[in-house]
Order: structure tokens, then C-alpha cells, then sequence
């Protein structure tokens, strides 16, 4: 097989043959992320070089820690780990982590997605021969990511292993010449990879992702109060009212921030929408590979009218493949596994369940009700005073016009009995 012309260091063989095993752990996947982000975000130059520390048991290789590694420049420009300071580094961790006791099990680096390239070959020479012959190179793959959904879903990264090939020529290996061995280089192989969770992880885990979900970026008042005293040059009236109005709905979004209760409750809700539509997404493509399937798969034999299934596929069904089949009807049987032994137990507790969640509503509904009715008695006693405070005032007034016309009648009399006298 000829070799692609976009990675020359990926191995012919695609397959690996060491039989070896490595289990990510999310720690690892955690460190490379944050180091990717903040290289990206410092605009730092040079390139992203890690160790990873963890076990080697036999065929199986765990990769449990990361740290960041400092790298300087050799011959011919060559990016070199600095020896002194990752030696004085490991030893660290190694003390650290002594029970269970870790080893340098390989290093990570960024990637383009067709594998490794010819500037992360010197690194890898001087960990092999200086530290661990059968290290492994973890590459993360950044366009994999911005790529988003092209990725199906997977992780943006890929384990190799080195191997030593013969250097090929015109598509042939090349032979012997003069009893002189080929030259050998260094390849690289893809390895199996599965992601290994410890409690405490899921736990960091589960932190991480319900904090990074709610995230909010918000300005201290300090860098807005000094970016309004450095702009002092005269503005408009209707420029003046669009910067409040900023400032007003700028103030509103920093006072809604979300309590705490309200970011896990948010989180949960988001993780079971995802694992829905997943699933969803899942049994979407098991129905459209199964209806592509040609028509005796999908009738039975006095259905199929002695279809061949050869033209079926011929014109334009889905090339069947058995394993797949088998894997698709072995997961039809264990659906009855979710139905619980004792259905009429299930069913009185989700029925129970349902009756509790049903009586706190009207709980709350009739706490709804009973607040609203004392907001309205409230209102119509203010009210009621109101009017009784209106209709005194009312009396108070006409009682006072009696009395004055009682007096002016009382003066008038007597005037008038003075003046007869």
C-alpha cells in the first residue's frame, strides 16, 4: 500500500500487531484541553509538548496524568525536550505518585488528522531511547475540532505507536544490495483507544462540565469605570441614551446570573436532552439502514416474490452485512432486560411516584391561590378604607356648612328682634 503524501510518518500497515491496549483517562483529556486553550488564547508561539505518566501492565498502558513539558531547539532545528528541567520534573511526579507507583508511558503534541509529521520525530527518538522504549504519542487533532460535526461524535485524537520500516521506494520496499540492510525509519501505527472513568474523576468530571456549561463572562467594575474616565470627549444626546441603554441592559444580564441550584438543575436537564437526542439520532439510523436493506430482509419469504437479493442490491439497497444484523437483533433481545421482573410492583411505584408529583402541584397551586386571594383582600380593604375616609370627609364638610348657616340665621335673628325693639 502506497504511503499518502500528507503524512509521510504514518505506517503502510494500518493495523497494528503489538496487541497493545491504552486507557484514556478524562484527567489527561482535561490538562490537554486546558493547555491547547490557553496556548491558543495567549497567542503563544512554538509548539505543544506534554508528558503522560501511568502504568504498564503487560499489553495494557493506562494514561492517567499530563503536564506540560519545556522544549528548546537542536540540531537543524529540531524541537528537543530540555533535559535538566523534564528530568527534574518526572522525578517530581514520580515521588508524588508513588502508590499506585506511575511511569512515563508517553508524550502528547497537536497534529493535522492524517497523522503525525516528520518535526515530531526527534522527541519521540529521545523518549524511546532515553526513557521508555515503547512509549506512545498521543496527537490531538485541532482541525478535528472546528471541523465539529464531520467528527461523528468521536474524539479529536489518536494513540500511535512507533515501529521501524524499511524505507520504501517507487511504491516497492527496497532490497538488499551488497549484503547492506535497507535503511530503517521510524513509522507510526494507530493504536485502540477507550476512554476509563475512576469515581473521583466523574466527580472532577462532572464539576468541570456543569461549571463550563454556565459560564458567563462579565466585566469587573473597575475596567468599566476606567474605560469611562479615559473617553471624556463630548458625545450627542442620542448617543448618550443608546450607552445607558447598553449600561441598563448590561446591568439587567449581570443580575440574572443563575444561582447555583438553578446551574445544576440546568445542567441535569441539558445532559439528559443530549443523551435523548443521541438516542434518538441512534434509532433514526438503525430504521433508515434497516428500511435501505433489500426486500426478503424486510418480509417475510412468501413476501419477497423470489426476489434475488443481488438485484435488490444492485438497484440501490444497502449492501447487507451479517454482523451488523447480528449485532442490531442481539440488541432487540436484551430490550426485554429493561421491563422489570414484577411489573405490578413497577407500575404501583411509577403510579405512587406520579401521585406525589401530582399532589405537590396542587399544593403549590392552592399555595398560588391562597397568596392571590390575600393580594385581593388586601387591595379591596385599601380600597374600602379609601371610601370610608371619603364619605367622613364629605360629612365633615357638610356638618361644618350647617353650623355656619346656623350662625349667620342665629345673628340675623337677633339683628332683626334688635331692630324691631
Amino acid at each position: 500500500m502506497a504511503q499518502t503524501t500528507s503524512s509521510s510518518r504514518v505506517s503502510s500497515n494500518k493495523a497494528s500487531d503489538s496487541g497493545l491496549q491504552i486507557h484514556l483517562h478524562p484527567l489527561v483529556l482535561l490538562t490537554v484541553s486546558d493547555l491547547i486553550t490557553r496556548h491558543t488564547l495567549r497567542r503563544q508561539q512554538g509548539p505543544i509538548v506534554g508528558a503522560l505518566l501511568g502504568q504498564h501492565n503487560g499489553r495494557d498502558i493506562t494514561l492517567e496524568y499530563a503536564f506540560e513539558c519545556q522544549v528548546v531547539a537542536g540540531e537543524q532545528d529540531a524541537i528537543l525536550l530540555h533535559q535538566t528541567w523534564f528530568q527534574d520534573r518526572l522525578q517530581q511526579y514520580k515521588d508524588v505518585h508513588k502508590e499506585p507507583a506511575l511511569e512515563l508511558v508517553g508524550w502528547f503534541t497537536t497534529s493535522p488528522s492524517t497523522g503525525p509529521e516528520t518535526q515530531h520525530v526527534p522527541i519521540h527518538q529521545q523518549i524511546i531511547h532515553e526513557y521508555n522504549e515503547t512509549a506512545v504519542l498521543l496527537a490531538f487533532h485541532p482541525a478535528s475540532v472546528l471541523a465539529g460535526g464531520e467528527n461523528n461524535g468521536k474524539l479529536p485524537l489518536t494513540v500511535y505507536e512507533s515501529v521501524y520500516e524499511t524505507q520504501e521506494a517507487d511504491g516497492d520496499r527496497s532490497m538488499e544490495v551488497d549484503g547492506q540492510q535497507a535503511p530503517l525509519n521510524l513509522k507510526f501505527q494507530e493504536l485502540p483507544c477507550n476512554v476509563e472513568t475512576g469515581q473521583a474523576e466523574m466527580i472532577g468530571v462532572d464539576f468541570v462540565a456543569r461549571g463550563g456549561g454556565n459560564a458567563a463572562n462579565v466585566d469587573s467594575p473597575t475596567k468599566s469605570k476606567g474605560n469611562g474616565q479615559a473617553s471624556q470627549a463630548p458625545v450627542t444626546d442620542k448617543a448618550s441614551k443608546e450607552a445607558s441603554s447598553q449600561q441598563d441592559a448590561k446591568a439587567l444580564n449581570d443580575s440574572s446570573l443563575l444561582s447555583p441550584e438553578d446551574e445544576e438543575l440546568i445542567a441535569s436537564l441539558t445532559a439528559r436532552a443530549n443523551a435523548i437526542k443521541m438516542l434518538h439520532t441512534r434509532i433514526q439510523l438503525l430504521r433508515s439502514y434497516l428500511t435501505s436493506l433489500p426486500p426478503s430482509y424486510l418480509t417475510t419469504p412468501s413476501e419477497s416474490n423470489g426476489t434475488n437479493d443481488d438485484d435488490a442490491v444492485a438497484s440501490g439497497r444497502t449492501e447487507i452485512s451479517h454482523p451488523i444484523l447480528r449485532s442490531i437483533q442481539a440488541l432487540v433481545n436484551r430490550l426485554p432486560l429493561l421491563v422489570p421482573s414484577d411489573r405490578a410492583a413497577f407500575e404501583q411505584e411509577s403510579l405512587s411516584e406520579k401521585s406525589d408529583v401530582t399532589l405537590v402541584e396542587l399544593l403549590g397551586d392552592i399555595t398560588r391561590g391562597t397568596k392571590n386571594l390575600r393580594e385581593m383582600g388586601r387591595k379591596f380593604g385599601i380600597v374600602g378604607d379609601a371610601k370610608q375616609q371619603g364619605r367622613r370627609g364629605v360629612m365633615r364638610s357638610m356638618g361644618s356648612v350647617y353650623e355656619d348657616s346656623d350662625e349667620l340665621f342665629g345673628t340675623h335673628s337677633m339683628q332683626m328682634g334688635q331692630h324691631y325693639e
